[in-house]
């Protein structure tokens, strides 16, 4: 957790010192997408297994769902 805000404020600072990206800065993007993206993944994981665990979906519908969010990017 340290580590994620760590990188939030070096990144939030480099973005306010100037407005061209420079290398350190797409490092640290690399670096924070490395590290947040997974975690993220996670998160919905655990979201759609409770999802089908309460029944409040079934694994169809979230099939269907992604499905129309794939459409939504493509177009």
């Amino acid at each position: 957790m340290a580590k994620k805000n760590q990188i939030r404020r070096k990144l939030h600072r480099s973005r306010t010192a100037n407005s061209e990206p420079t290398p350190s800065c797409l490092a640290e993007l690399a670096e924070a997408q490395e590290i947040l993206l997974p975690e993220l993944a996670a998160r919905i994981a655990a979201i759609e297994h409770l999802l089908i665990e309460k029944s409040l979906c079934t694994r169809d519908e979230l099939k269907r769902a992604r499905a129309f969010i794939n459409i939504q990017e493509t177009s």
